[in-house]
């Protein structure tokens, strides 16, 4: 009896102990944004990976510059969408200086500025619009006397960009400038074109906002690269010392991975380098997870499914 009971007493401590062991480790580690098309693109990544080559990725929500410098340390392999310009500076010390990170070989163009609902682009046009009171007042939605402008998500270095803008250009002194999330920022965007209240906000291409209404993009002059001069991002005082009264220039995004991945991994390396999306995908993709409300890993797996041809193709050795 005395057995028995030492033997039951051993079979539940291995069942306890077994159960409390750790799941295994992922093979790598894919960052995501916190924008629609990057997690889309993060998903389907992962979802590719495992069919193709059998590796399991860990989709970790984590920001471009905490990515890169997991680059360095090992413990990220893979961003799907590196913004540029507004990431050059990472991509000068990352990719160029340290060499510890590869940019994939295409990419997505892109722009980004200031967009304005029918009733504001009534009124305000160009960016010179948003310096004079008796205009910008259409945006007070507060009563406090001054309008208001979302420039974007607090975790994106474009709203610290935006925020540098409005104090060269100088409407800053008019305009409330505030910080919010995309999701509650395009519902408000929903909410003004649904009662016609006028609005101006932060906007970039390729994003859904402009399958759903009908946006006005405010008018600025050329790029002039002599006016903008943006300090590194790793300085804490890096909007005071910068100027931007100026457009921003020509953008575009692609994925980005781990030098030390791609060697370790040249065929997946390879696989990356051949993803190529187009704009007119990546507004799909903002459109599904924003709008339809679609969970990015079940439509990663949809898409994936959709386009196996494809995938075969990106992967070929």
């Amino acid at each position: 009896m005395k057995r028995r009971i030492e033997f039951c007493m051993s079979a539940c401590l291995a069942l306890l102990l077994g159960s409390a062991a750790p799941a295994a480790a992922a093979d790598l580690v894919i960052a995501m944004p916190n924008w629609p098309s990057g997690q889309a693109t993060a998903n389907i990544l992962k979802v590719s990976i495992a069919k193709k080559f059998g590796l399991d990725a860990e989709v970790k929500e984590l920001g471009t510059l905490n990515a890169f410098v997991g680059f360095e340390t090992g413990d990220v392999d893979i961003q799907p969408e590196v913004w540029q310009p507004n990431f050059g500076d990472i991509v000068k010390k990352y990719v160029t200086d340290k060499g510890v990170a590869t940019l994939g070989a295409r990419s997505v163009p892109a722009w980004q500025g200031l967009c304005a609902t029918p009733e504001a682009a009534a009124t305000i046009k160009t960016i010179a619009d948003l310096s004079d009171p008796e205009k910008t007042k259409i945006l007070d939605t507060d009563g406090d006397g001054k309008g208001e402008l979302w420039i974007g998500a607090p975790t994106w270095l474009s709203t610290g960009i935006e925020r540098t803008r409005a104090n060269s250009y100088g409407y800053s002194a008019n305009l409330t400038l505030f910080e919010a999330e995309e999701e509650v920022a395009m519902a408000g965007v929903d909410a003004a074109i649904a009662t016609a209240r006028p609005m101006v906000f932060y906007c970039y291409a390729p994003h859904h906002v402009f399958e759903l209404h009908k946006i006005a993009r405010i008018e600025e002059p050329p790029h002039d690269p002599a006016k903008w001069k943006i300090v590194g991002a790793d300085d804490p005082l890096w909007i005071s010392k910068s100027t931007a009264a100026t457009s921003w220039d020509a953008a575009h995004f692609q994925i980005a991975y781990a030098t030390g991945f791609g060697k370790k991994h040249p065929e997946i390396a390879k696989f990356l380098d051949q993803v190529d999306f187009s704009p007119e995908e990546v507004t799909k993709m903002s459109y599904a997870l924003e709008v339809e409300r679609q969970a990015p890993a079940d439509y990663a797996k949809k898409w994936v499914d959709d386009n196996a041809a494809r995938i075969d193709g990106w992967a070929k050795p």
